[in-house]
This record gives structure tokens, C-alpha cells and sequence, in this order.
């Protein structure tokens, strides 16, 4: 039982091109922000990352509460600081002990802080081991 199969050819589909138009298209408004005067820019270091993002959270609420604009918490690259030391002194060169620290940043900026803001902010109180620079930028 032999069948021949005969192939369908498709239709060809020209596509229409169509000329374009000189018209102008619209331009949308947005809303422009305000310019930025100044900032203050908060670096938050730790050894612990969740008392790190405890404190990152506390800053950015005491900011929400004075309306302040926040931009961040910025994760930025953690720091790892390692040494190899010989367990024994003396004979035992290959038994050694491996010790790392971990110090983790964020970045948070405050745009046009207000006194209000900034007074809070020097209130605050952070737990100890988180090191906190702030800039006016």
C-alpha cells in the first residue's frame, strides 16, 4: 500500500508597506520633581547583617514620618577581611585555622532633608556595632 503525498503549497502573503507620515506624535507631560539642592547621604556599616537591616529600617521610618524623600537602603559590596593562622607553633605546618570578618554597607540618601529630618536623625537611637557616616552631598 503504497500512497503518494502531495505537498500543499501556502499562499504567498505580500506584506503592504506603507509610506510614513510626517505627522508629529504627541508628547506626553510628566510630572518634572523638584531639583535637587542637597542630600544627605548615610552610610550604614555592621558585622551582622539583620542588626544592619533593623537599623536601615529604623532610619528609613524616622525619615517617612517627616515626609522626607528615600531613596534606597543601596546594598553595597560586603567586605571580607580573612587570615590564616598555625594552629601549633612549631612542627605542625599544616594544620591551620581559617578566620574571615564580614563587614556589610548600605546607602541610604535623604533628599532635601528638612532640620526636622536631620534632628531625628542625631536622635536616634542604633544598636552597638552598627557605624553610621553621614554626608551632605
Amino acid at each position: 500500500m503504497a500512497t503518494a503525498t502531495t505537498k500543499k503549497k501556502k499562499p504567498v502573503v505580500k506584506k503592504v508597506v506603507k509610506p510614513r507620515t510626517t505627522k508629529s506624535r504627541a508628547v506626553k507631560k510628566t510630572a518634572v520633581p523638584a531639583p535637587v539642592e542637597h542630600k544627605l547621604r548615610i552610610r550604614v556599616r555592621a558585622y551582622e547583617h539583620k542588626i544592619l537591616d533593623l537599623s536601615v529600617k529604623q532610619i528609613m521610618d524616622t525619615a517617612a514620618r517627616f515626609d522626607a524623600v528615600v531613596v534606597g537602603p543601596v546594598p553595597l559590596p560586603t567586605e571580607i577581611k580573612r587570615w590564616t593562622v598555625n594552629r601549633s607553633t612549631f612542627v605542625h605546618k599544616n594544620a591551620r585555622e581559617q578566620f574571615e570578618m564580614r563587614i556589610h554597607k548600605r546607602l541610604i540618601d535623604i533628599m532635601n532633608p528638612s532640620p526636622k529630618v536631620i534632628e531625628a536623625l542625631t536622635n536616634l537611637n542604633l544598636p552597638s556595632g552598627v557605624t553610621i557616616d553621614v554626608k551632605m552631598v
